[in-house]
């Protein structure tokens, strides 16, 4: 992991302050063309600063600078949709001077917040082109709710598996067509973000590696989530690393073991990781559950996996 700078504290007023200042500059007046209304929502969508449902977030969070970067907010044309665009932040070495790797990002369940850009800006000083679509944009903005219950019920659970990775097939197209190689892209994911590379790496044959952090194994299928990754196993196009704390609450180790045996049926070369001394979240350096031991830990062996399945930093 990358030597990054440490933030000073920011609490639920300084956040709020600048959700609101993007918020106010996303209201387009009459008469304001369609690129204007198009830039002002993407701003709104990714503007700097958490979630509020996590604050206050660490003071010691780690703030990893754009210096060498070409870094910030874009959209993603939709093939089919015209009158929207996917929101999402990218990173990617400046100057570049042949096409880059790409890692796809699949955001926590508080959206493309500062952590998931944080992420961002720490594979690109590890020489990859890397981009986090904001997946929920349809269904609502995540940092607006100030509790987790409220956010997943009104926003997380009404976002389709199917609506995701047609999203993410379109950011996969886009990063080809702005410096990024085709032919060497990953995907990783974290929480939410963590079943949805499981789901992906079963979904796109052109992907070479993904990275799964402590993202659901198991669950009880709905309408807009059918299958699990324990389902699709069979199914991987790439071999994923997951990686999973041994404490977290909810993903428990009797449904690691399932997934582990799901993979040997299949002799998938994918392998799962268990930090026994972690919880849910463990690489989350803005809040509690952060583990810098077992965080640095994942992290490196997560560009190791890349590398390894063809997938190296420039």
């Amino acid at each position: 992991m990358p030597t990054d700078d440490r933030s000073t504290s920011m609490d639920a007023d300084s956040a709020s302050d600048s959700l609101q200042t993007s918020v106010s500059a996303a209201d387009t007046p009459a008469g304001t063309s369609s690129v204007d209304s198009r830039r002002s929502f993407i701003a709104k969508m990714m503007a700097s600063g958490f979630a509020l449902a996590v604050q206050p977030v660490m003071a010691d969070m780690i703030h990893t600078s754009d210096a060498g970067l070409e870094a910030g907010p874009t959209s993603i044309d939709l093939p089919d949709n015209k009158t929207q665009a996917l929101p999402a932040y990218y990173a990617k070495p400046m100057g570049a001077s042949k096409p880059l790797p790409v890692v796809l990002v699949v955001q926590e369940i508080f959206g493309v917040h500062e952590h998931i850009q944080d992420l961002c800006r720490r594979l690109a000083k590890a020489g990859y082109f890397a981009v986090a679509p904001e997946l929920y944009f349809r269904q609502g903005d995540p940092r607006q709710y100030t509790s987790i219950p409220e956010l997943v019920d009104k926003v997380v659970s009404k976002v389709p598996d199917a609506q995701v990775l047609s999203d993410l097939d379109a950011t996969a197209a886009w990063t080809t067509q702005h410096g990024g190689d085709a032919n060497h892209m990953a995907i990783t994911g974290f929480c939410w973000g963590g079943r949805i590379t499981w789901l992906y790496a079963a979904h796109n044959p052109h992907l070479k590696a993904a990275t799964a952090w402590y993202g659901p194994l198991v669950g009880q299928p709905t309408d807009n989530t059918p299958r699990f990754p324990v389902d699709i196993a069979g199914e991987l196009k790439v071999p994923v690393l997951g990686l999973y704390g041994g404490q977290d609450p909810n993903i428990k180790q009797e449904h690691v073991a399932q997934m582990r045996d799901a993979l040997a049926k299949v002799h998938s070369k994918s392998q799962i990781i268990v930090y026994q001394d972690a919880g849910h979240g463990f690489n989350a350096d803005y809040r509690p559950s952060y583990n810098e031991k077992d965080a640095k830990d994942g992290w490196q062996h997560m560009l190791a996996w890349f590398k390894q399945n063809g997938v190296a930093g420039s």
